[in-house]
């Protein structure tokens, strides 16, 4: 059976992980997607590391199911063939620096005035107008202005996220900008322009940070896996050294988990934890207590206790054994995909349509198709 965007034609100017994780879901979605790079190196992201038998990780990760046509676009001749593409496209993503696609005559108003049924997604830093429209728009600087840098981490030290938060967020809400914007289109027949940056995308996600502070006073504590308004909340140790996360969410689990799991039902009414409230004021005493306990369980005991219990929980996992994961394997999430280097492990998208068997088609050499491309676009 046809994926959902099966016959929708993508043309992406992309790099780096945003716009190409936008167009990697439409891809997954069925769409046939043509990432437009750069002659010789293409996408820089291919050059981040080379752990995947030589290739970068974030590229393996973020470019499976894509077509690589390499075009000049400052020549005459790249320009033209641009436009011939953008003459069969549904969609059009770039990420370009500000003024960039403007200058190269792929700004959105002059796209909207020839195609008006094409679908334009414009990714930047800090969005097209401001005193920061210009600025340099790494993850890790949007992080740090977004203010996630200040709230992550331990008391001692902030910490950035250990993924590219705010790339994620933005290619996540492009990827589905467009899918409203291509429903709008079946409505309407016309296409429409749309603009995500990274730093509205991270600051839309920082909502509770924001309203904590704005409100409160004082931004939420830095508390490594703790919470800032809620505990026990994070990750406590069993004596044999597995580490378990927990989250108690209100005062019927909080007594459960006192009664079930510590064995020790008066903690629950104990004048320093009777409250959600007051077990954060209290959060040393409060771990003090759990602690004694933990450490005469092994990390089995431990997990057996809270299952009895129903308390929410999981294993604080290292990455390595992610990859082997239970769940994943149960739900035969691995699967493998071609690439330059041969056959590679992939995770099965995460989006999963009924009785449809998922798209996992090679991850491109730069500027694999570019022929075959071009010789489609003559055959018209």
């Amino acid at each position: 059976m046809a994926l959902p965007l099966d016959g929708l034609l993508v043309v992406s100017c992309e790099q780096a992980v945003a716009a190409p994780l936008a167009t990697r879901h439409l891809a997954d979605l069925g769409a046939r997607v043509i990432k437009i790079e750069r002659e010789g190196s293409g996408d820089f992201a291919r050059d981040y590391d080379e752990t995947v038998h030589g290739m970068s990780s974030h590229f393996v990760w973020l470019n499976r199911s894509k077509e690589s046509v390499t075009l000049d676009l400052k020549s005459d001749d790249g320009r033209a063939t641009m436009l011939r593409l953008l003459d069969r496209a549904d969609v059009f993503v770039q990420n370009f620096a500000p003024g960039a696609a403007e200058r190269l005559g792929l700004g959105a108003a002059a796209l909207r005035e020839r195609y008006p049924r094409l679908v334009t997604c414009s990714i930047s830093g800090y969005g097209s107008s401001g005193p920061y429209r210009d600025a340099k728009a790494y993850d890790l600087l949007i992080q740090s202005e977004a203010g996630l840098v200040s709230i992550t981490g331990t008391e001692d030290a902030p910490a950035k996220s250990g993924i590219p938060a705010a790339d994620i967020g933005a290619g996540m809400y492009a990827f589905s900008g467009i899918l409203s914007a291509l429903y709008e289109r079946e409505r309407t027949g016309q296409g429409t322009d749309l603009e995500v940056s990274l730093f509205d995308s991270l600051v839309e996600w920082m909502g509770y940070p924001l309203y904590y502070a704005g409100y409160g006073g004082t931004a939420p504590k830095r508390t490594g896996t703790s919470h800032a308004a809620i505990a026990p909340y994070g990750t406590f140790s069993a004596g044999d050294g597995t580490d378990v996360v927990l989250s108690i969410q209100n005062e019927r689990e909080w007594a459960t988990f006192c009664e079930v799991v510590l064995g020790r039902p008066e903690v629950a009414t104990d004048p320093r934890f009777a409250s959600g409230r007051a077990r954060v004021e209290n959060r040393p005493d409060l771990h003090a207590e759990i602690d004694t306990v933990f450490t005469g369980l092994t990390g089995d005991e431990l997990v057996a206790r809270l299952v009895e219990a129903r308390i929410a929980h999981a294993r604080q996992r290292e990455v390595g054994e992610v990859l082997e994961h239970p769940q994943l394997a149960a739900r035969d999430r691995w699967t493998e995909v071609g690439s330059p280097v041969g056959p590679l492990r992939a995770l099965r998208p995460p989006i999963t349509v009924a009785g449809r068997t998922a798209r996992m088609d090679p991850v491109p050499a730069v500027g694999e198709h570019t022929d075959a491309v071009l010789a489609w676009l003559d055959e018209r």
